[in-house]
């Protein structure tokens, strides 16, 4: 199954993915993004978007390396990746092979909260990501397909048994200490730095 997190910039997906990974053995996360950036980096600036979703080729490389991994790794795939608009979604999704399951969660919070989150990472009210918060808001106020986790009072933990639940899943139990759990999540923050 392929656990698509959804959500604003600062919602949590990147912690969620990595929080359900250690929880469902044999997972693997998989961040479009890390290609996106890959692409901004390889072409002349002359060509370059503010949003590498809106290149093709990213879309189509995407939805090429997820059927890669979807025919060949047995585990879950985990992919935290914001996406509001539904035709790219669809433009990866359709490389999939249909019976592949693909369950599609929204983290939700609030502009506020999502603001807090950013600030947290060092991205400020101007940084490219707090500009995005009310094109997704609105769009995933819309969205009535999507499982909906409102993660405002939620701990990463409990963010992540509910996305399990809502895939029917259930995670492994966390036999880590409270220190490793904060050291972990410090660890993904760093890593995802941009």
């Amino acid at each position: 199954m392929i656990l698509w997190l959804n959500g604003a910039f600062g919602s949590g997906k990147t912690q969620t993915a990595y929080e359900l990974c250690r929880g469902l053995s044999g997972s693997y996360v998989y961040d479009p993004e890390n290609l996106g950036f890959w692409i901004r980096d390889n072409i002349p600036k002359g060509m370059r978007k503010s949003d590498f979703q809106d290149y093709p080729v990213w879309r189509e490389l995407n939805g090429r390396m997820l059927r890669y991994l979807v025919e060949r790794h047995e585990g879950h795939l985990i992919v935290p990746m914001t996406i509001t608009n539904e035709g790219y979604y669809r433009e990866i999704a359709k490389c999939l092979p249909e019976r592949y399951p693909i369950k599609r969660v929204i983290l939700y919070a609030s502009r506020e909260t999502l603001l807090k989150r950013l600030a947290s990472r060092l991205e400020g009210r101007k940084s490219w990501a707090a500009q995005q918060i009310d094109r997704c808001i609105s769009a995933f106020d819309m969205d009535e397909a999507q499982t909906k986790i409102y993660t405002e009072h939620l701990k990463i933990r409990q963010v992540a048994e509910a996305v399990a639940s809502a895939a029917g899943l259930v995670l492994e139990e966390d036999r880590r200490g409270a220190l490793r759990r904060g050291l972990d999540r410090v660890m993904v923050q760093c890593r995802h730095i941009r």
